[in-house]
């Protein structure tokens, strides 16, 4: 009996309908739902409980309140960096790094033919699934394969929100031949909070600073000059 190879089985358009979950929830999911769903299941690329789950995902996009769904997502993507779709974000943060490696994945996607939106950023996980999405299966689940420890930080995030987001991840990590698990991951202050300015007045303008009723450092400069009589005379042609 001849044995099947999963890992050359097609993924292309399911790495395809992950991205467009992952995306902003614009009305092209609410009129394509159901082509989604179908492509998910004519391509039965993932586990059957994996695409029901991704099924009741795509119907609560298409079917929640437009105003709800919109405030979930930024809710969840846009306000930490547990979540950063932003792939680069959990690799490199905000250091030097981060301009080469975006560089370099600029050129893997120059290399097969693909050009970036001149608003698209080369680690953004769904431009990362649809690059993988044109790739031969091998091919996109190797490339995959080497994100699968930050789509587990994410995923792991997501899981701790109770987001049903967690299963799109959750998909991203099994085509990539892996189980997704809960992985131990950094705790960090919402970028709202991390940006936040402290309140005026409260102790000083810089964070980290003592604030009222706490003890205040008290820097000790030596003077390097002795002041004189003369120098305490105001000098009439100084200009106020």
């Amino acid at each position: 009996m001849k044995r099947f190879n999963h890992a050359t089985k097609a993924v292309g358009h399911t790495l395809r309908v992950l991205a467009h979950l992952l995306r902003y929830p614009d009305t092209a999911v609410r009129e394509h739902s159901q082509e989604l769903i179908d492509a998910l299941a004519q391509e039965g690329a993932l586990s059957q409980s994996r695409q029901q789950e991704l099924r009741r995902v795509i119907t609560r996009l298409a079917s929640g309140p437009s105003m709800l769904i919109e405030a979930e997502y930024v809710e969840t993507f846009d306000r930490g960096r547990q979540t950063s779709l932003f792939l680069f974000e959990h690799v490199h943060g905000d250091s030097r790094d981060r301009g080469p490696a975006m560089i370099d994945l600029i050129q893997t996607y120059e290399q097969a033919g693909l050009l970036l939106a001149p608003h698209e950023l080369p680690d953004y996980l769904p431009v990362v699934l649809e690059f993988a999405s044109t790739q031969p299966a091998q091919q996109a689940r190797a490339f995959l394969g080497e994100t699968v420890h930050i789509a587990q930080a994410i995923f792991t995030a997501l899981a701790n929100r109770h987001s049903p987001y967690a299963s799109v991840l959750a998909a991203i990590i099994e085509l990539a031949g892996e189980q997704a698990r809960a992985v131990e991951i950094a705790q960090d202050d919402g970028l709202d909070d991390s940006w936040a300015e402290p309140a005026a007045f409260d102790g000083c303008s810089t964070k980290g600073q003592a604030r009222p009723g706490q003890p205040q450092p008290i820097h000790i400069v030596r003077r390097t000059e002795s002041l004189s009589p003369s120098s305490h005379t105001p000098n009439p042609g100084a200009q106020a």
